[in-house]
């Protein structure tokens, strides 16, 4: 029987939906779902590490995506950046009580003018000044772009705590929302247990915020997104299989990129697209052990965390979160999940 999106369907009440980060990044809860559910904090997620586990951060950086405008009608419209194109043109969604046409210009933030070329499916193709570049304009004129979950406009307080203490290199319109419970002292406590770090980029469109428009999703299409495996990853990754350590990547994202370039059958080093969709029976070439947030109903995340820990599994684990508490999405609680049932207790 195919998989429908019905299969990833929960009730959350709303009271559980995170509007703000907590006062500390690590203060969050974390559920370690393995054999059984436990009930821990973040700061705990270091005694759950062993010597030589190898954990994959994520180290794009959200961009100022989200542009108020107006057209030359007077009519307003917002502009959510979804990739820049090189360093004049990019990408982006546009909410407007009807579509600007092709060759018009609308006017960004009150500051400069852009041109739309062309569509590209949801996406208008727009052209930025060629006097400026484009990421310097976003990064000075537009807003971080929220989740659309969160009620409220982006405060100065989420010009910190909406990047990960890692986030180096530009270009995502959604932060890697499970990097963004580390802080300098859990990074610290990780590799004082004998762990190692490793970095990938892969660079979040604001295809992350549709939902699935299909019910049979063998006809779901994913969004595209850009990603970079450097060299020193994929040798630390084998430097981890050859010692015992497991793979572990920090947020769906980062497990995206991995799996995504481990299709040949081994992880490859170097940049692409990738628009993998990863549902239950895929079969995972790479990550042991996956944190993320809890993600939205009837969302391609939730079917990703899915495929990883066992749909059952983690119909159990949401249900006992609901249940308990914990806070969900970007600003949310954390969880651990492995594959194949293995219990994090027995790895300590």
């Amino acid at each position: 029987m195919s998989l429908t999106v019905d299969d990833f369907d929960y009730e959350l009440p709303s009271r559980l939906i995170a509007q703000a980060p907590l006062a500390e990044r690590s203060a969050s809860r974390l559920l370690v779902v393995g054999r059984t559910l436990d009930d821990c904090h973040f700061a705990d997620l270091p005694t759950f590490v062993r010597p030589n586990d190898l954990l994959v951060f994520n180290d794009t950086r959200v961009l100022h995506a989200r542009l108020p405008g107006v057209k030359a009608s007077g009519g307003v419209l917002e502009v959510l950046l979804e990739r820049p194109l090189g360093p004049h043109e990019a990408l982006a969604q546009i909410r407007a009580s009807r579509s600007p046409s092709i060759g018009a210009t609308l006017r960004l933030a009150n500051a400069f003018d852009v041109t739309v070329l062309g569509r590209t499916g949801e996406f208008f193709h727009l052209k930025f000044p060629p006097d400026a570049d484009l990421l310097a304009l976003i990064e000075r004129h537009g807003r971080l772009p929220l989740p659309p979950y969160i009620r409220r406009a982006a405060a100065d307080a989420d010009e910190n705590r909406y990047q990960t203490i890692y986030a180096r290199d530009p270009g995502s319109v959604a932060a890697p929302t499970a990097g963004l419970h580390f802080d300098q002292a859990t990074l610290d406590a990780l590799t004082g247990r004998g762990a190692k770090l490793a970095w990938l980029t892969l660079h979040v469109g604001a295809g992350t915020f549709q939902p699935v428009r299909v019910h049979n999703l063998a006809e779901h299409r994913m969004h595209r997104e850009r990603y970079l495996i450097p060299p020193a990853t994929v040798e630390a990754v084998a430097s981890a299989r050859a010692s015992g350590g497991r793979v572990i990547a920090i947020g769906t994202t980062s497990l995206r990129a991995l799996e995504a370039a481990a299709q040949g059958g081994e992880l490859v080093a170097g940049e692409g697209e990738t628009g993998i969709f990863i549902l239950p029976g895929f079969r995972f070439r790479v990550a042991d052990a996956l944190l993320t947030n809890f993600h939205l109903p009837r969302s391609t995340l939730l079917m990703l965390a899915s495929a990883f820990a066992g749909t059952q599994t983690l119909r159990r684990a949401y249900a006992h979160a609901i249940a308990r508490g914990y806070r969900f999405f970007s600003y949310g609680d954390a969880m651990l999940l492995t594959r194949d049932g293995e219990a994090p207790h027995d790895a300590v």
